[in-house]
């Protein structure tokens, strides 16, 4: 299978839920009424409600409801084959996600702005009320630091276990200082008792107590036995790391321009701040390749420290220094690379090396631990459908709209672009070969439980194209970074669109292959600065959003607290909120922390949806409760599956934790895994209550109703 005509049948497939499904919700379900005054026009005040041109609040709310979900969700869920991840994105984003957004922006719209928390106050009850709000805020740290834990995945250095019993061949001079040993380029790992090799192109340091090294005869090499603790150190990504670092002060210049320096001269602002990324993504690779670099080369600690106080500050600036100018550019930044990379899928048209579907792994892999169900549903989450979308779709957005009927394009259309982006990452993954997907997505010490069945995955498909015969070395060479076993999705992810921009580029352009590899350094670094500057925007929103969600708790106790403005109680809410998501980045792995975040996030959807339904029958349209109930019972049925297998196994290491002998307990570890336990626990129950008081008051309504019309039925003509 070719990329062109799946993404011809997604593209297809959109244009028709837009044009016919779309247009019966705002029709018959939201009922927009472009003369009903809005909240922005009613309570306009020039900061929280403000009448916006219908293109530019889309640009802002497809910035804050895009961030890492859709990029990496399916690059992880390509281990199952590219075609169940495909059909639930198409599948879930017409029915679930976007029916999901454009209900609650039409809902908190005829509710005078007011958030999903305070609708479910005024829909259901005080008890729902509460439960959304705790169960939004849970879900709001769990969030973003999955989201952050993309990017130190991204950026950050590590270090990387080898399989027990490596050795390395290597046929140059090695040196080494200390317990770090500099091991030349063209050197060869062999595990398996020598079975299973990897070739590497570049140069690389690795850390070690003790290593034995031995002659082989009748040969220059020599083999380095290596111990279990040695590590290869992965330094930190100083190009992308100077390109992300550039775009906040860029952000900041383009807001003063647009705010004070030339008020209103927007198209200037934003050409002035494309051009001045464009240039710091191409100035990364000269600071890449010089001393300054090491300033730039952070760990994933240092990473996870900037993101922290990047989000901390994000939060508490004024909104027009930094969150509305970085927003704005970004939106362009992506929906036009999208756009490139929906246009390069169809001149390109790679094929698709990864199988439909792939029955190897359908139990469980490398990448997904779990089961193709439910795993796959909380893997791939926001390109399908997102709950983190509704508190967006109940914040800013309904309170800037200036006429109803723009809440089906921003609604509806703005989610549509969404699943796009998760249908181009899904493409991006499946074409890289099999080979190449597992030796960048598998866990290096893992690699030996997992070597055999990658093998099975490759040799039914790779005889399909043979027009792309770069390795993971090819890789390693071109990008000038090291890629084996870099899990999480992220650096995947860059390589696929950098393999499109190529082959694109090889298609309209004239240049030889040594000047079209060239670019592949440029082409890669672009997209791990996409995919950062995608996420980035959500991190420092989410925050926000998250500060005003516990100043209103605050305000309960202390009113002064629960004030906006109030700086004292700003700078607390804003710090709680910032510790809370950066310890889940620190204690967990990508493999715990992604599933938990497709947990919370699918809860809070079903959340909403379940608000959204109890608005429709409040309203008298009883009648289409399907369109919110039908997706909310499919998710629920596979978030709260995967929810209860997670608790299961957190249970499971508390109890052999709590079972060690006391002093070989490793209290880190099991102080977290009750603390996971019990959020997933608490989202579960919030969920269900939600539920249940959301059903009680459909029930009533509808009994009330009915008993109306029976009086009504019987009562005398007059």
């Amino acid at each position: 299978m070719s990329a062109m005509p799946v993404m011809l049948a997604i593209l297809c497939a959109f244009m028709v839920a837009y044009r016919y499904y779309s247009a019966f919700l705002a029709a018959k379900v939201a009922v927009l009424d472009p003369a009903r005054p809005t909240p922005a026009e009613r309570h306009d005040d020039g900061q929280n409600y403000h009448p916006t041109s219908k293109w530019v609040l889309f640009g802002h709310h497809f910035a804050a409801i895009s961030g890492a979900g859709p990029l990496i969700g399916p690059v992880l869920a390509a281990q199952f084959g590219y075609l169940p991840g495909l059909l639930w994105i198409v599948i879930g984003v017409c029915l679930g996600g976007a029916v999901q957004d454009f209900l609650v922006l039409s809902a908190s719209i005829r509710r005078d702005g007011k958030s999903l928390a305070q609708i479910a106050f005024h829909d259901i009850g005080p008890v729902a009320g509460t439960a959304s709000m705790a169960a939004i805020l849970f879900i709001i740290i769990i969030a973003l630091a999955g989201l952050g834990k993309v990017v130190v995945k991204a950026l950050g250095g590590e270090a990387v276990k080898y399989p027990q019993g490596s050795q390395l061949v290597i046929t140059q001079p090695i040196q080494n200082i200390g317990d770090i040993v500099h091991v030349p380029a063209g050197s060869v790992l062999k595990w398996n008792q020598g079975k299973s090799e990897m070739r590497f192109a570049e140069a690389f340091d690795i850390k070690c107590s003790l290593w034995q090294r031995s002659w082989i005869p009748g040969t220059t090499s020599e083999t380095i036995s290596l111990p279990p603790d040695a590590v290869r150190i992965v330094p930190g990504s100083a190009w992308g790391t100077f390109t992300i670092a550039c775009t906040i002060p860029i952000a900041l210049f383009v807001g003063f321009y647009m705010y004070r320096l030339r008020k209103g001269h927007t198209v200037e602002a934003s050409i002035i701040g494309g051009l001045l990324t464009l240039v710091a993504t191409v100035a990364g690779g000269w600071i890449a390749e010089h001393s300054v670099s090491q300033y730039f080369a952070l760990t994933d600690t240092q990473v996870m420290i900037a993101i922290a106080v990047y989000g901390f500050v994000a939060a508490v600036l004024p909104v027009w220094i930094l969150l509305a100018p970085r927003d704005y550019l970004s939106s362009f930044l992506k929906i036009g690379t999208i756009g490139i990379l929906v246009v390069g899928c169809l001149i390109a048209n790679p094929k698709l090396h990864a199988p439909a579907i792939n029955h190897v792994f359908l139990h469980g892999g490398p990448v997904v631990p779990g089961q193709i169900f439910p795993f796959l549903f909380i893997t791939i989450m926001c390109g399908a459908i997102s709950g983190f979308h509704a508190l967006v779709s109940s914040g800013t957005t309904p309170k800037m709209i200036m006429n109803e009927k723009h809440a089906r394009p921003i609604g509806y259309g703005a989610m549509l672009i969404e699943g796009l982006v998760a249908c181009v990452a899904m493409i991006a993954a499946a074409t890289l070969p099999t080979q190449n997907y597992y030796a960048m997505n598998t866990d290096l010490a893992k690699m030996p439980q997992f070597a055999n069945q990658i093998l099975q995955v490759g040799s039914g498909v790779e005889h399909i194209d043979t027009s792309s015969p770069l390795t993971v070395e090819d890789y390693e060479r071109l990008t000038h970074e090291s890629l084996r076993g870099r899990t999480g999705g992220a650096v995947t992810l860059a390589v696929g669109m950098a393999d499109i921009f190529d082959r694109a580029a090889a298609r309209i352009s004239a240049g030889t292959e040594a000047t079209l590899q060239s670019l592949w350094k440029y082409w890669y670094h672009f997209a791990i600065m996409f995919e950062a500057l995608f996420i980035l925007t959500t991190i420092d929103a989410g925050t926000r959003i998250g500060r005003f969600l516990l100043q209103e708790v605050f305000g309960k106790f202390n009113a002064k607290l629960g004030q906006p403005n109030y700086w004292p109680g700003v700078l607390l809410s804003t710090a709680i909120i910032v510790f809370a998501w950066a310890y889940f980045i620190n204690a967990n792995s990508m493999a715990v922390i992604w599933p938990m975040f497709g947990v919370a996030n699918q809860m809070l959807a079903v959340i909403a949806l379940a608000i959204v339904s109890a608005y429709l029958a409040n309203e008298g349209r009883a009648k289409y409760l399907w369109v919110t109930v039908l997706p909310m019972l499919f998710v629920f049925a596979t978030t709260s599956t995967a929810a209860v297998e997670m608790f299961n196994g957190q249970m499971s290491q508390v109890v052999n934790q709590i079972q060690n002998i006391p002093n070989k307990r490793n209290w880190p570890l099991l102080i977290n895994s009750m603390i996971e336990a019990a959020l997933i626990l608490s989202m579960l129950l919030c969920a269900i209550i939600v539920m249940l008081a959301s059903a009680i008051r459909i029930w009533r309504n509808q009994t009330t109703e009915q008993q109306l019309a029976t009086i009504r039925a019987g009562a005398p003509t007059i």
